[in-house]
């Protein structure tokens, strides 16, 4: 194989696929970025058994043919290098990297070893307008489980009917869901897709005006933009349903503005954030909020003006877990439901009722 191609494009390309690269594995070749040097085409895969990430750049190709790099070295390396014009050169066991008038080698596996990336997955569909896609993912998954105990809680539900779309995502302790419209879909679907998936989605399609097309087929789908093409395999197994854990019915309805809010919440996180829980107490009462931390650096204060209609509440919860909710949210003002201090409490909007965030307080003697 030999190849010359400009440093700015091969650099971008790896950024790209290098996230798809496995960092603890048993196989080291999934570790390795497949180079291809094909007609007038370098194309560059990564896999690592659950995402699949495929960069195609222009390339004067001399000779045709294909090896695995190791991933992270060769990224870091040609990121190095976003400003010269590069010739790549493979023989053996051996791959020459040559820019200016320098030289680098490095060790290569055989292409041969890397897995078969299926492609052909078309079977079904649905399209949204790319902010909307944007929108949902940012809104949702960073409620996604992080470890494996229960495997499908680390992805995203998406469930479309007709045009309407929900996605939802929980990871035992709090809860965000999303509602919208798609532009269009091949029939009624429900699927669980990897909040990594989704993320890498995410920074993938750029910004703007556009739709993005999503294809499922057999447990997998796949998202082309800008010659990258990005494969997935979905999760299996029966979602959450989120009907049975949102409350209907509320004894304590807060309207606040998120600003003032947000700014509290997040002075008194500063002084439990080395806590296991982070804990701050929200008590609910007349017309304030007052939010109050306690831990052996000091302690917070602080009330915040609310409108209030209903009980008074004490109710302790993870600085965190508050934190991502309010943010997500989009409008000056919103709306804190709670029933008491041992029940899942959620946060909205004040207007657009498209998103939902539930948490689950924290039992303490200090909120009773």
């Amino acid at each position: 194989m030999k190849c010359v191609c400009e440093g700015i494009d091969l650099s971008d390309a790896v950024l790209k696929v290098v996230k798809a690269c496995a960092t603890k594995t048993v196989t080291p070749v999934l570790e390795c970025i497949k180079i291809s040097a094909k007609n007038d085409k370098l194309i560059l895969t990564a896999a690592d058994g659950e995402i699949s990430i495929q960069k195609t750049i222009k390339a004067e190709v001399y000779e045709e043919g294909e090896v695995c790099v190791p991933g992270r070295y060769f990224s870091d390396f040609i990121k190095k290098l976003e400003g010269v014009q590069i010739t790549l050169s493979a023989e053996d066991k051996k791959m020459k990297i040559i820019y200016a008038d320098s030289q680098t080698d490095m060790q290569v596996l055989s292409a041969d070893e890397f897995p078969k990336i299926d492609l052909d997955i078309n079977e079904n569909s649905f399209t949204l307008k790319t902010e909307d896609l944007k929108k949902f993912i940012s809104a949702t998954s960073f409620c996604c489980a992080a470890d494996d105990s229960r495997p499908i809680l680390k992805g995203c539900q998406f469930i479309i009917r007709g045009f309407d779309i929900c996605v939802t995502a929980l990871d035992g302790f709090r809860l965000a869901t999303v509602n919208g419209k798609v532009v269009s879909s091949t029939g009624d679907m429900e699927i669980v897709c990897p909040a990594r998936t989704l993320n890498e989605i995410e920074k993938m399609i750029p910004d703007g005006d556009g739709e993005t097309q999503i294809f499922v087929q057999r447990g997998m789908i796949l998202v082309s933009s800008d010659n990258t093409v990005l494969t997935s395999r979905l999760y299996n197994g029966d979602f959450i349903k989120k009907e049975n854990i949102i409350p209907k019915d509320f004894t304590t309805v807060v309207k606040v503005d998120k600003a003032s809010l947000k700014a509290s919440i997040e002075r008194a996180a500063i002084l439990v954030r080395s806590d296991k829980n982070s804990l701050i107490i929200f008590d609910i009462n007349g017309d304030t909020i007052e939010i109050s931390s306690n831990s052996e650096i000091g302690n917070v204060q602080e009330p915040v003006k609310a409108e209030i209609e209903g009980k008074d509440v004490r109710i302790a919860m993870n600085s965190k877990f508050i934190i991502d909710a309010v943010s997500a949210l989009n409008e000056d003002k919103i709306v804190l439901s709670f029933n008491s201090q041992i029940q899942p409490f959620i946060c909205e909007n004040e207007q657009e009722k498209d998103r939902l965030y539930l948490i689950l307080p924290v039992r303490t003697s200090n909120a009773g």
